[in-house]
């Protein structure tokens, strides 16, 4: 064998060895125009149900067509506003957990960048019920969940008692404050975005997590936020079907991975 074969070989061999490098997914909308650039990106779980990766699908090209519009009107009105480039948005829609083969919470994560001081982040959620096929709340699974009522109390306190825990990790007890909380409040619709966090016991859900977007709960430096309330805070207030689906304990790990 010569030595230039033997080279190869040995590059060949290394180059099987080596971790294969997913490359990213190719979006599944986009647009790209003198003013922006969008694009809209859903994961294989979502894409293998029909119906939720349509309606997935119809809300990201709902948002990147108000983008686009809102741009080309900017580039239109203020085109100095795109001197060190067009605009730059992406979302991806990612499955959090899926309960009872029934319940998927969708994560929505948005990146933004307007040429400001910096880019910008936003997350949201989505509560898809398969047997439905359409997205809900989560008032289903508790007896009441009337504004100021005693579950979305309830619920608030354990939020900002996890987001304080939080704060004390990441050495941010400084704004673990009433007047970075005061945003949210005791109703469904200001509470947060809120999944179904996953359990150590299949088909089950340990409690509630509420996702917050850079400056919802912290200033833009601290990044966002994930508040963790285990199903048995919120036990008194559960209904049969919230009884149904609720159990286990947050796996080892769910915290970092989120």
């Amino acid at each position: 064998m010569t030595r230039s074969t033997l080279c190869a070989a040995a590059l060949l061999g290394l180059f099987l060895a080596a971790p294969v490098l997913a490359a990213d997914p190719k979006p599944d909308a986009s647009i790209n125009t003198k003013a922006v650039e969008a694009n809209v990106t859903l994961d294989a779980r979502i894409k293998a149900d029909g119906p939720l990766a349509a309606y997935c699908l119809a809300d990201g090209k709902k948002w990147i067509d108000k983008n686009a519009a809102d741009a080309a009107k900017e580039r239109k009105e203020d085109p100095e506003t795109f001197r060190d480039g067009k605009w730059s948005f992406e979302r991806r829609y990612s499955v959090r957990s899926v309960v009872a083969d029934r319940y998927v919470s969708i994560l929505r994560d948005d990146y933004m960048d307007t040429r400001a001081a910096h880019p910008n982040s936003d997350v949201n959620t989505i509560l898809w019920d398969k047997a439905a096929a359409k997205p809900i709340s989560i008032r289903p699974f508790f007896t009441d969940t009337a504004d100021n009522g005693p579950t979305m109390k309830a619920m608030l306190n354990a939020v900002i008692t996890s987001l304080k825990a939080e704060k004390k990790k990441r050495d941010a007890t400084e704004t673990a404050t009433a007047e970075w909380f005061k945003g949210l409040e005791p109703k469904l619709l200001k509470i947060g975005a809120v999944t179904l966090a996953p359990s150590t016991e299949a088909g089950k859900s340990s409690g509630l997590t509420f996702h917050y977007p850079p400056y919802a709960v912290g200033p833009y430096a601290e990044g966002q936020y994930v508040a963790f309330v285990p199903w048995e805070t919120l036990k008194p207030y559960l209904s049969p079907e919230g009884q149904a689906i609720f159990g286990g304990a947050r796996p080892k790990g769910d915290a970092e991975d989120q």
